[in-house]
């Protein structure tokens, strides 16, 4: 029976959480190279070493623990993020502050397509659109307001602080759904072979490359966009705070513009449309990158605006091309997609870790932009791996 949507508040605030913490260590790279005596690069295997965990975790737990409770499995998970983040808030050297990462991914893997289960099945055939809704926004707030005031208060108080205020987030999400969430029995889950054979398919393979390739272009510059933005334009943390708020609100007009340009325009049309505007900010980044920092920014925060604002859309708009593969098996697909999604961040970020290493952080733009052509590319390429559809 579908029950009151208000009780998903607390799932929102577990997602605010994940968010903020998986997308705010792009502030707080320098603070975290500089405590723990490490170089840049290494810090950027944070985020790679996350993502990688998460794109396996995400399937392989939710197949394990199809089993479970559905309220008892979040609860577990929000528990072990909370106490992650407390480890990692409390790591004395780079080492322990990777597995307390690790364990976040982990926990992160478990709660989120946890939570979007939970979502659907107590909304309803009839309101599962806003349930579903209900637990992504947190995901959008975390992007639009989480991650600027982590930055600033990594600048105010230390990054541990930053990790400290999200155990306390997430602490608060566990009270919430331990008191004011009702019990949900198990749900059934696609298995190994049924997602294996979705995933051989070359139509969806291609679908697929083209989300890897998306956002390994977007962590190859988002993952170092603090340092970057330092070093070419000489932006200071509390700059970086609001770059960060206008990327979050635009990325989030560009998840909404996304789904309606594939609606009106077929979702192919609209990934193309995306990709070749990420490219375009991606090279006009790197040409504000050889200005000198005074103008910088006046060139750059155009085009990191439609960074977001085309980056999120094109996300948007592939899963309305994987849906419209196997609309019975959408639920498969999205989470290869989940997948595909963390792989690419993982990339990306080791990618970008590279070019640090061996080319300067002024050449970030370009590589994001080579990986938005090889982009552009595999959208055509799934375009004719795509069989007809009637």
């Amino acid at each position: 029976m579908p029950g009151s949507l208000s009780s998903l508040l607390w799932l929102t605030l577990g997602a605010f959480a994940i968010g903020t913490e998986g997308f705010m260590i792009a502030g707080l790279l320098p603070h975290l190279a500089r405590d723990l005596d490490v170089t840049l690069p290494a810090i950027g295997h944070l985020v790679t070493t996350f993502s990688l965990v998460y794109a396996i975790g995400a399937p392989t737990i939710a197949m394990l623990t199809a089993g479970l409770e559905r309220r008892r499995l979040l609860a577990i998970a929000m528990a072990g993020f909370s106490i992650a983040n407390l480890l990692a808030a409390l790591a004395p050297s780079y080492a322990e502050l990777l597995i307390a990462r690790l364990l976040l991914a982990l926990s992160a893997a478990s709660f989120m397509p946890a939570a979007s289960g939970y979502a659907a099945a107590l909304g309803g055939p009839e309101r599962r659109g806003r349930a579903l809704s209900t637990v992504t926004n947190g995901l959008t707030l975390a992007i639009i307001a989480g991650v600027p005031l982590g930055v600033l208060v990594g600048e105010s108080f230390g990054w541990r602080a930053t990790f400290l205020s999200v155990a306390g987030l997430a602490t608060l999400s566990l009270l919430g759904i331990l008191v004011g969430m009702p019990s949900q029995p198990p749900v059934s889950t696609a298995g190994l072979g049924e997602r294996l054979a979705l995933a051989k398919r070359p139509d969806t393979m291609a679908i697929l490359a083209t989300s890897v390739l998306t956002v390994s272009a977007t962590f190859t510059l988002y993952t170092y966009l603090g340092v970057f933005l330092a070093d070419v334009a000489g932006i200071r943390p509390q700059g970086l705070a609001l770059v960060l708020f206008g990327f979050g609100v635009a990325s989030a007009a560009g998840t909404r513009l996304g789904g309606t340009a594939a609606d009106h325009w077929g979702a192919d049309h609209a990934v193309i449309a995306g990709g070749g505007l990420t490219v375009l900010a991606y090279l006009v980044l790197s040409l504000g990158a050889a200005l000198e920092p005074a103008r910088a920014m006046l060139v750059m925060l155009p085009a990191i605006l439609l960074w977001g604002l085309a980056s999120w859309g094109l996300m948007t708009a592939q899963q309305a091309r994987l849906v419209a593969l196997s609309p019975a098996l959408a639920a498969v697909s999205l989470s290869l997609n989940s997948s595909a999604t963390y792989l690419g961040s993982a990339t990306g970020a080791a990618i970008g870790a590279l070019v640090i290493a061996h080319g300067g952080v002024d050449r970030l733009g370009w590589v994001a932009a080579a990986f938005g052509v090889a982009t552009l590319l595999s959208v055509l390429a799934s375009g004719r791996a795509s069989p007809p559809r009637s």
